[in-house]
């Protein structure tokens, strides 16, 4: 995902600018695993079980029975995120949401707080969309902790979670979240819903990647993605998909902070 800039719309329009080419080849690095960095696999995490998970909401989902995948959202909330959260309630499916900061948690604390209150797992994705392996220790830790005191404020509970932009990570950034207590969490499937309005082809991209355990990247600021999300739901049903939050998709273990999960 390219990053956000202070000319951006509400619309999401400058995150399709010139950058564009530069962003593809860092996801096609991130999701390549090129990026050196160690990543944790869901069903690796179930194995180790934890004693002190809560109830898993919309329903207890036991993953290493049935077929798991996890909606993610990243970049809002946004104009659309009210119909989102409309068509995911429709559905009676979960998703987490990684939240920015500037212009967004500022903009919709209702939706934030309806996130929370509907049943979805409300993380974070940085305050500014800055890029954190390009920062002193003392910004990333900024960058982390404006977004977990909004989100703590509006919905009382803390983010355990983070997404770094562009999936951008390194050994400062793990230690900084291991710190303030966020696991890592990247995606196996991505719709590049940031390069096209077609909510067509942002489906085809989507049930073309997924599989088993699949964590699905998506942006609910862009005019395509909502409109792509009830035959993207439907489709994977159809082909046995029970859609789980992330830490759902990991119980009955747990993220740990300052490790990263794909």
């Amino acid at each position: 995902m390219p990053s956000l800039t202070k000319k951006m719309t509400k619309t999401g329009t400058a995150f399709r600018t010139a950058g564009t080419l530069a962003v593809t080849a860092a996801l096609t690095l991130a999701l390549s695993g090129c990026t050196g960095t160690d990543t944790t696999a869901p069903s690796t995490v179930r194995a180790r079980p934890a004693t002190d998970m809560e109830p898993a909401r919309f329903g207890a989902v036991d993953c290493r029975e049935v077929k798991c995948i996890a909606l993610t959202f990243d970049a809002g909330p946004s104009e659309h995120s009210a119909r989102l959260l409309d068509i995911l309630k429709e559905k009676q499916v979960p998703a987490t949401f990684f939240l920015l900061g500037k212009r967004h948690i500022e903009k919709y604390p209702e939706l934030v707080r309806r996130m929370a209150d509907e049943g979805h797992e409300v993380a974070s994705h940085t305050w500014d969309h800055k890029i954190l392996t390009e920062l002193r220790p003392e910004e990333i830790r900024e960058e982390l902790e404006r977004p977990n005191k909004e989100i703590e404020r509006l919905t009382g509970r803390r983010p355990t979670l983070m997404r770094p932009p562009q999936g951008r990570t390194d050994d400062t950034v793990h230690a900084i979240c291991r710190e303030l207590g966020l696991a890592e969490v990247l995606w196996s499937v991505t719709a590049k819903d940031y390069q096209t309005t077609d909510s067509d082809l942002i489906t085809r991209r989507v049930l073309a990647q997924s599989s088993r355990d699949g964590i699905i990247l998506l942006h609910d600021l862009y005019d395509g993605t909502v409109p792509a999300v009830p035959g993207i739901i439907d489709a994977l049903k159809e082909r046995g998909y029970v859609f789980v939050t992330v830490p759902q998709l990991l119980a009955p273990g747990k993220a740990e902070p300052g490790e990263v999960y794909r």
